[in-house]
């Protein structure tokens, strides 16, 4: 079977995450698919960005959701990277893109490429963040029953499976991908800075969305599963069951070639990896 590579958050080895770089170069490198992720801003415009704080990866600091897409465009997304921009991919104003440009940016590809659009969660907006989503899709000509825009093929993940039940009240299951991963307590811990009580309660409900999660994929309410490769490994007997059954795999983050492996024995379909160019050529010499 032949793997489908989506580059997550672009190529963002070589670029800032979910910049207009390492989505231009996700592009070149051939990826035949992109990762983004999607928050709204306080004017509830769709912007591509991963964390739901500002600080790691900008020279802002806050919430997203707290700033104005005008406002976000003032923040420099790229130099924390340390590496230069081309100048064919725009100066460090231009990379903080929204999903509109996005979108734009693969039009202008001149071949067929899947988009697949994480939603974030919690978002303080709720479910907005679908609605947004939907009007926005419907507005720029969509077609819900076969997920495709121009040349464009739509697919929509999230951890959070009440935004993943949602939308399957809009569109087909096969275009929706229930994205999995471990519960670590103590990585909680010491990513979010949190006390024993709240590190516990936060787990907890991380632990019951996650089964939600696994359950949507047991009842095939969903096309794609989504591991992790950390979580294929662990579980590898449910995987394998979910692959008898008939289930579609998009597996995240594969960037180590013994993970690339994996994947390519297992025979999963998709690959979401922060180096295309590097896997699909670890891919192709395994060919041949």
């Amino acid at each position: 079977m032949d793997q489908r590579i989506y580059a997550h958050r672009g190529s963002s080895e070589q670029y800032a995450e979910n910049t207009r770089a390492a989505y231009l170069q996700a592009i070149a490198d051939g990826a035949d698919g992109i990762e983004c992720d999607v928050h709204l801003t306080k004017d509830r415009r769709l912007v591509c960005f991963h964390d739901f704080t500002l600080d790691r990866t900008s020279n802002g600091t806050g919430y997203v959701s707290d700033y104005t897409l005008d406002e976000l465009l003032q923040l420099d997304v790229s130099s924390w990277k340390g590496v230069p921009i081309p100048p064919e991919y725009g100066g460090t104003a231009d990379q903080l893109v929204t999903l509109d440009d996005l979108v734009d940016l693969m039009r202008g590809a001149g071949r067929p490429l899947g988009l697949a659009v994480e939603l974030k969660h919690p978002s303080p907006y709720g479910q907005e963040l679908e609605d947004e989503l939907l009007k926005y899709l419907m507005a720029e000509g969509w077609d819900p029953d076969t997920s495709r825009l121009d040349n464009i093929q739509m697919s929509f993940m999230s951890f959070h499976p009440d935004a993943v039940k949602y939308l399957a009240d809009n569109m087909p299951g096969e275009y929706l991908c229930q994205l999995l991963d471990d519960i670590d307590a103590e990585e909680l811990k010491a990513s979010l800075m949190m006390g024993e009580l709240t590190v516990g309660a936060v787990a907890g409900l991380l632990r019951r969305a996650l089964s939600e999660g696994e359950g949507l994929i047991e009842d095939h309410r969903v096309g794609l599963a989504g591991p992790g490769v950390d979580y294929v490994r662990s579980h590898l007997p449910l995987v394998r069951r979910w692959q008898d059954a008939g289930m579609q795999f998009r597996v995240w983050t594969v960037d180590d070639p013994q993970d690339v492996k994996l994947c390519r024995d297992l025979g999963f379909g998709e690959i979401t990896t922060n180096r295309p160019a590097e896997v699909r050529r670890q891919l192709e010499t395994a060919r041949v």
